[in-house]
């Protein structure tokens, strides 16, 4: 080549079933594999290392190698290709070794030929190639002859795999009265075999059921509609079965197949029908207000929200919106409601037009006016015998509770509506006036008060009067008359409650002693006004006053300030309580003012025994030895040295225990516990 270089490379021999070829590879083809030059370089690094004093010239390696192939599914082990190194001469020594991805397992190398043959049967799917090195190794110095390289061999695909669908089950629906070509769904299959070889994985698509109504896209197994017009309303659901082949469509292939549910959806392509041109009800003249008098239903062959419609009405001249009509959201009837009461004796028939009209229209596929229907609709009242009706449902009237017995409270009046007009009497429920307080007339109802009234014992009367019929079935009916007891001015007021007015020694004058309120059983409609005063006397007195708050309460004053219990222990003071009736009634009451030695924050804690003692004439140390004496004669025992009194200023209750044993002493109506 007129350089010093060497020239060295591979003969790789390619065994295919029916191809045999031979391809030299040369190591001086530019591209070389950088892990050949990294083998090169690896040798003059081995030989330096090994002290030789003679320094090779650098190698230039190419190794490239082309792909072997094996068919998959093989299960002969056979030769599938020749590694051969130029400088073998075919003396044996050079060692050919094999490694890499399924070395030893799926493919061996004769060390000596270089041949590769397959150990086993191969499957593409699972792997589809392999990457090997080869090495050429000097059999007498064990050394590299030939840099390690790498090459590739190819699992060579058969159709040995079934389409198969992906996504399954297949569900679509298209509205009813679609055009033509419209999609309805796309399939699609996959296949395992190698689609860049041959026509194993070609897939082509083809309908197998559903024809004529759908057809497929042979590549891309879309499925569109090939029927104009189809209607839900004649069939709903369609089936339709699509196949799949692969080497496509070709004989010896294989195939398979997958249903598509196709739904047809409701679209508004039908109006309501009655199916009656007449409906004819009967409802008797006592029916509640609501009551469904019938149904009418008018056809419509769509379903869902297409279905829906709305009923209306439309009344005679006569007679106006006497009945409504609604529509029922579950099953799409019209409910016939009675909206005001009938009477048979008014009128016993309604004719009246009634009318469904669709919810929602569509007119791409019908006229307007075909999306509504009429009929006619005939009602009969039927007759009853009624109770009597009174002319009020309820009677209110008042009387003032001085009324004189036999005076008229209120007359009540009630009528037969039906068209015998029977004679009618009125009672009183003894059951609503118990206490008899009044009685009415049985021909023209008039009540009057049978008995006294009293305001303050019952305001309200709430008495129930029954009408019933003299004649055929005696039917009746009642009605509830309330009567309210007005008011006279006939209580005198009186103090709130049982004052015990008391006075502190060194209370000073214009101090409150007591403050005062009143009651009343009288109701009077301005509400209660009091008026709170002293017994009118020539003198006025010097020791209290009372002081009107206009607010219906008073206060006893002090009008001194010389109080003490040595000078006087009690007064005594009327109070007089007028109202404001008409006329004004008043009440005096007298109290007793006690003068008490009181603590410091006021509060009197003798409750006046101390001042009534004083009041008898006695002392305090009389009184006590007096009360000593009573215990020692009634075996009442004196308290222990080590008993803790109660806290004083409180009340307390003997028992008859031994262990709390005190002096008792009772006043009259007050009962005094004094601890030893």
């Amino acid at each position: 080549m007129g350089n010093a270089e060497e020239m060295h490379g591979w003969t790789v021999k390619m065994s295919t079933p029916s191809v045999l070829a031979v391809v030299t590879v040369f190591s001086m083809i530019p591209g070389g594999v950088l892990s050949d030059m990294r083998g090169a370089q690896g040798l003059e690094t081995q030989q330096l290392a090994q002290g030789s004093t003679h320094l090779h010239r650098r190698l230039r390696r190419g190794w490239i190698w082309k792909q072997l192939f094996v068919p998959e599914e093989d299960p002969t082990p056979r030769v599938i290709g020749q590694l051969k190194s130029d400088s073998d001469r075919g003396e044996f020594s050079i060692k050919y070794v094999l490694s890499g991805e399924g070395a030893g397992d799926a493919f061996e190398i004769d060390e000596y030929s270089g041949e590769i043959r397959t150990l086993k049967k191969l499957d593409r799917e699972e792997k589809a190639f392999y990457i090997l090195q080869a090495q050429a190794i000097n059999r007498r110095s064990n050394e590299p002859e030939e840099p390690q390289s790498e090459f590739i061999i190819k699992v060579q695909d058969i159709n040995d795999n079934v389409p198969q669908f992906q996504n399954e089950p297949y569900v679509s629906s298209i509205p009813e009265m679609c055009p033509t070509g419209t999609t309805v769904a796309q399939v699609t299959a996959t296949d395992a075999d190698d689609p860049m070889f041959g026509n194993n994985a070609k897939l082509i698509y083809s309908i197998l059921q559903g024809e004529p109504y759908f057809s497929v896209e042979p590549k891309t197994g879309i499925v569109v509609t090939s029927w104009p017009n189809m209607d839900r309303e004649a069939r709903e659901q369609y089936l339709v079965v699509v196949q799949v082949k692969d080497m496509l469509g070709l004989s010896g292939g294989y195939s398979s197949s997958t249903t598509v549910t196709v739904s047809l959806t409701d679209v508004n392509d039908n109006g309501p029908t009655f199916q009656h041109h007449l409906y004819t009800f009967a409802v008797p003249e006592d029916a509640q207000v609501g009551t469904t008098v019938g149904r009418i239903m008018a056809e419509d062959g769509d379903v869902g929200i297409n279905a829906k419609m709305t009923y209306s009405l439309e009344d005679d001249l006569e007679e106006s919106s006497t009945f409504i009509i609604e529509t029922d959201p579950t099953t799409q009837e019209g409910v016939v409601l009675l909206a005001k009461p009938l009477d048979y004796e008014s009128k016993r028939r309604f004719v009246m037009a009634a009318e469904a009209v669709n919810d929602h229209v569509d007119t791409r596929f019908l006229n307007l006016d075909e999306f509504s229907d009429r009929t006619t609709l005939k009602i009969v009242v039927e007759d009853v015998d009624e109770p009597p009706v009174f002319l009020s449902p309820a009677y209110e009237w008042k009387v003032p509770e001085n009324a004189a017995v036999g005076s008229e409270v209120g007359s009540v009046s009630a009528r037969d509506t039906d068209t015998v007009n029977n004679p009618i009497r009125y009672s009183i429920d003894k059951r609503s006036d118990a206490t008899k307080a009044f009685k009415i007339d049985p021909n023209n109802g008039t009540i009057t008060v049978a008995k006294a009234l009293d305001r303050e014992t019952s305001n309200w009367h709430n008495v129930t009067v029954e009408a019933k019929e003299t004649s055929q079935n005696h039917l009746s009916s009642s009605v509830v008359v309330f009567i309210k007891v007005l008011d006279i001015n006939d209580n005198v007021p009186r103090l709130a409650r049982d004052y015990q007015p008391y006075i502190c020694e060194g209370t000073q004058a214009g101090e409150l002693i007591q403050l005062l309120s009143a009651v009343d059983p009288d109701d009077p409609v301005e509400g209660h006004h009091f008026y709170f005063s002293m017994v009118p006397e020539k003198h006025i007195n010097p020791n209290f006053t009372i002081r009107d708050n206009q607010d219906n309460t008073a206060g006893i004053v002090a009008r001194r300030s010389t109080f003490t219990r040595k000078d006087r222990t009690q007064y005594v003071l009327p109070v007089v309580v007028a109202d404001s009736g008409s006329p004004a009634l008043s009440s005096t009451s007298t109290l007793t003012i006690t003068v008490c030695s009181c603590q410091p924050a006021g509060h009197c804690p003798t409750g006046g025994v101390e001042a009534l003692a004083l009041s008898m004439g006695l002392s305090l140390q009389t009184l006590l030895g007096i009360l000593i004496c009573l215990v020692t004669l009634t075996g009442k025992q004196v308290l222990p040295s080590n008993f803790i009194p109660p806290q004083p200023g409180l009340s307390y209750i003997i028992t008859s225990s031994r262990e709390y044993a005190g002096v008792y002493l009772e006043f009259g109506l007050l009962d005094v516990l004094i601890w030893l």
